[in-house]
């Protein structure tokens, strides 16, 4: 098989790729949407290493889409890959950064999704270049990142103790408890 026959098909499944985390941003901003009257204190994501050249991939993509559709005359199954790409890189980035990271009333969103407390079974704190809180799911081996700005940090100490406090955060059990300290304090 010749690479001229191979390559469409390599676009599609890419395509499909694509398509799978297209939708997946959809829905995070639609979830985002409903949490976002529930905001308690919450910042801008932040912008992805080389923004700029994500930006510009899919602009590239998008006049490649419309050459192929309008200009090459192409059934638009035949470009479908290109287009889940231009998709992602010209719209789903750009919409995924509008996502306030931060605290909600209901949960956590962290900078790979929304965690709601009660899945939280342990939170640190990470001081080095960046204030990062990490926060340990109860229900999965996964650990999420939050990058806290540097004036929000008191705020955000202050609201994981309250939240531990009314035990909406609750860390027995996933440790040694002898029940000697306030879980407060492990904030």
């Amino acid at each position: 098989m010749s690479l001229t026959g191979v390559l469409p098909r390599i676009l599609f499944i890419l395509g499909i790729g694509f398509l799978v985390a297209n939708i997946g941003i959809a829905l995070d901003f639609i979830r985002y949407h409903r949490l976002r009257p529930s905001a308690i204190l919450t910042w801008p994501g932040r912008k992805p290493p080389y923004h700029g050249l994500l930006l510009g991939l899919g602009v590239v993509l998008g006049v490649l889409v419309f050459v192929k559709l309008v200009i090459q005359r192409r059934a638009p199954i035949q470009v479908f890959g290109e287009g889940m790409m231009f998709l992602y890189y010209g719209y789903a980035l750009p919409l995924a950064q509008r996502i306030g990271r931060g605290f909600y009333a209901d949960g956590i969103w962290a900078e790979s999704g929304f965690i709601p407390y009660h899945h939280i079974g342990g939170v640190s704190w990470r001081e080095g270049d960046e204030i990062t809180l990490v926060l340990i799911s109860r229900l999965k081996q996964l650990a999420r990142r939050l990058v806290v700005p540097a004036a929000h940090y008191a705020a955000a100490r202050r609201l994981l103790r309250d939240k531990i406090a009314a035990h909406d955060i609750h860390f027995s059990g996933t440790g040694l408890d002898l029940g000697l300290g306030d879980e407060r304090d492990q904030v």
